[in-house]
């Protein structure tokens, strides 16, 4: 029986090609700057996300980390989002290495922070304050259903930082989904951050790593803090063979992922006992909830496990699904029966 995993687009495994594309890499030592596989993974990164210079990361989580620390020093300050994933989903990595104070705004529901919160937690140059370096924005916004943040948020963001002498950095794990759904080429989107990171091992499905972009400078700075998180790699070139896979061939079909996620939506909207706003699935997250007290929770995670279908259970009543390569309209039809008749 085929197991339909739809609790995040990490669990994608690579395609035929990217297999191929491991096992006939030419290698070299990375940390030497000579594994010709990653110096092309990362000019190709760098060129694809309108910056000049590229690097390798092994995760997301590490990808985000090393930008903010080359954008701040210790004692001062990042603004992020209450929701967002550095601040939630990161173990606390910018306080307890870099030694950053994290400054919350509220997310709103589509992503976004107010332009006039993001303005007031400004710091002032005062002794008794940590100086804010940085404001950090995320495209897609995970726990915000996926929102993709508009090109005109963006840029009045950019505006404002660069108004105060403050840099932007763009935690774009899932920017490519962003510049689908948007119907935008990335670089408008990256043009308005000074770094970027972005996963090619979620809606890219290539098995794992990260980049990240930014000028010339940023990156040499940044290569010095992943050698000091030990992320300094040897032959990443079987990283990089996929990653260079997934940028040629994986970007496109994300549309797909996006119609999956509206047939699931839809579909469960019909169900009773489940609650979804469908306005708010963009790409190919789905978050829904449930209303009746017929079943618990657990249970229906559970029900659903043994019959094969994986979702992930985020609160008491609360559930999310995530579309990716692997899964089809077939997967998603019989989800949403299996979802019915539990219900």
């Amino acid at each position: 029986m085929k197991t339909i995993d739809l609790r995040s687009d990490t669990v994608t495994l690579p395609t035929p090609a990217m297999k191929e594309a491991i096992s006939n890499a030419e290698l070299g030592d990375d940390v030497f700057g000579e594994d010709p596989t990653t110096i092309r993974l990362e000019k190709m990164a760098a060129e694809r996300m309108g910056k000049e210079a590229a690097m390798l990361v092994v995760s997301g989580t590490m990808g985000n980390l090393v930008c903010i620390l080359t954008h701040c020093k210790r004692a001062e300050e990042v603004i992020l989002g209450d929701r967002s994933h550095t601040f939630l989903y990161e173990a606390g990595g910018i306080s307890a290495v870099g030694g950053i104070h994290p400054h919350t705004i509220t997310n709103q529901p589509d992503g976004t922070m107010r332009l006039e919160e993001i303005e007031a937690a400004i710091r002032g140059d005062n002794v008794h304050f940590p100086r804010t370096r940085l404001i950090c924005l995320e495209n897609t916004h995970n726990r915000c259903s996926g929102a993709a943040l508009t090109l005109e948020y963006m840029k009045a963001v950019a505006e404002l930082a660069n108004d105060r002498d403050i840099m932007v950095h763009l935690d774009g794990a899932r920017i490519f989904n962003a510049a689908v759904a948007l119907q935008v080429d990335v670089t408008e989107l990256t043009g308005y951050a000074d770094s970027v990171s972005f996963c090619l091992s979620k809606g890219l499905s290539a098995p794992v790593g990260s980049v990240i972009c930014g000028s010339k400078e940023f990156i040499t700075e940044a290569r010095r803090n992943r050698k000091i998180l030990g992320g300094g790699m040897r032959q990443c070139g079987i990283i990089a063979a996929a990653g260079i896979t997934a940028l040629d061939e994986m970007v496109d079909r994300i549309a797909d992922d996006h119609a999956n996620a509206q047939r699931l939506a839809q579909g469960i909207a019909r169900i009773p006992g489940l609650s979804i706003e469908q306005e708010r699935v963009q790409t190919n997250i789905v978050y829904f909830d449930m209303v009746s007290r017929q079943i618990k929770a657990e249970e229906l995670v559970s029900q659903l496990d043994n019959k094969g279908i994986k979702i992930l259970l985020l609160g008491p009543s609360r559930f999310r699904a995530v579309t990716h390569y692997g899964i089809n309209s077939e997967d998603i039809d019989l989800t949403l029966t299996t979802l019915g008749e539990i219900m």
